[in-house]
């Protein structure tokens, strides 16, 4: 029973916060609509493909620098006296960590030029 009950309570939980978030959202903008503010507040002046790359750039760095820690975490497994945990486990979070600094580099580059 409880292989049924988990995910569901999950699902059911994850759906009550974004049915709440997003009736929420919408009821705020209404009434100031109705008071006579201008629709055009809600643009954030960002477009909204900007933040789908940034993500997406993000979390491909992310996902080859997990990946690359896989990998030499194996290699050292192999070639060293590291046991299996240590090397994995090292590698793993240090390639991880690494391509989130490369993307906050990248990322500011590409915020410069979208400025100019």
């Amino acid at each position: 029973m409880e292989d049924v009950l988990v995910p569901l309570i999950v699902f059911a939980t994850l759906f009550g916060m974004f049915y709440v978030y997003f009736t929420t959202r919408n009821k705020e903008r209404m009434a100031l609509i109705e008071k006579g503010a201008d629709a055009s507040m809600f643009n954030t002046g960002r477009k909204y493909n900007v933040k789908w790359k940034n993500f997406s750039l993000s979390a491909g760095m992310f996902l080859i620098g997990i990946g690359l820690g896989i990998m030499v975490g194996a290699i050292l497994e192999a070639n060293t006296n590291l046991n299996e945990g240590a090397g994995y486990t090292l590698s793993i979070f240090f390639f991880a960590g690494l391509a989130l600094v490369i993307y906050y580099f990248i990322a500011r580059k590409l915020d410069k030029e979208d400025n100019l």
